[in-house]
């Protein structure tokens, strides 16, 4: 069996670029082209700068403080990005997406049982801090995700047509820049079948659910504690013995 600081060790080293991979999709203007190299600098700035405030302060942080980690002005910003909910649409987008690849890798893993699996996605999620840029409306989808359970064979359109129902509008949705995987009901249900999996070989503690799984993701460690990171490894190892079973 793989051992706790095995998973933990694997997280550090799986740790993700902070752009994701995906800051690609927004380097071309509205009209198809290219942009210039100064644009693309800027917007890279931005998207670093959005991720690490929002990060740290949610997404009610302000885009002022945004342009100045970025080292542009405000009107920077809004140029390419004409209102917050935009930005903060576009990272909402980015983690999800982010995580449902994750959470669709575990669950394909033949290399790992049920409890690793699903330890090793919590521990690189957690600690790329892409929990902590979900929409906000994900735990509150989780809840109900426990509350009425949708059949697994059930597709994202049918849980979002009332199988789970939302208490908000969502702020990430199956869009055309991101498609169907920037839907946060289909990382829920990926998560569900990790829950159920390590809860079918008795490795999860009793009544451990996808809302309980959430909570992990978006815990954080205080600002001020150690800069070295071993403060969040301690923070997700507690985590994590609270979820296993025995």
């Amino acid at each position: 069996m793989v051992q706790q600081e095995q998973v933990l060790q694997r997280a550090v080293e799986g740790t993700i670029p902070v752009q994701r991979g995906l800051v690609a999709k927004g380097l071309t203007t509205n009209g198809g082209g290219r942009l210039r190299v100064d644009a693309r600098r800027n917007l890279e700035s931005v998207l670093r700068a959005a991720r690490e405030v929002f990060g740290e302060l949610g997404y009610g942080a302000p885009m002022e403080e945004v342009a100045r980690r970025a080292g542009v002005g405000v009107g920077t910003v809004y140029r390419r990005f004409p209102s917050k909910e935009v930005l903060v649409r576009r990272i909402a987008s980015e983690e999800v997406v982010w995580l449902t690849t994750q959470a669709r890798e575990a669950l394909n893993s033949d290399s790992t049982g049920a409890w690793e699996s699903l330890a090793d996605f919590l521990a690189r999620a957690a600690t790329s801090g892409a929990g902590r840029l979900l929409p906000p409306e994900t735990f509150r989808q989780a809840e109900a995700m426990v509350r009425v359970p949708a059949p697994r064979s059930a597709t994202s359109d049918e849980l979002l047509s009332g199988a789970v129902p939302s208490t908000s509008t969502p702020i990430t949705s199956v869009d055309e820049e991101f498609g169907e995987d920037a839907d946060p009901v289909r990382l829920l249900g990926l998560l569900g079948q990790l829950v159920d999996r390590a809860a079918g070989c008795g490795e999860l503690r009793g009544g451990v659910s996808v809302a309980d799984v959430v909570l992990v993701l978006t815990a954080s460690v205080p600002a001020h504690a150690s800069a070295d990171g071993s403060a969040a490894g301690r923070l997700l190892q507690l985590l994590l013995q609270g979820l296993r079973a025995g």
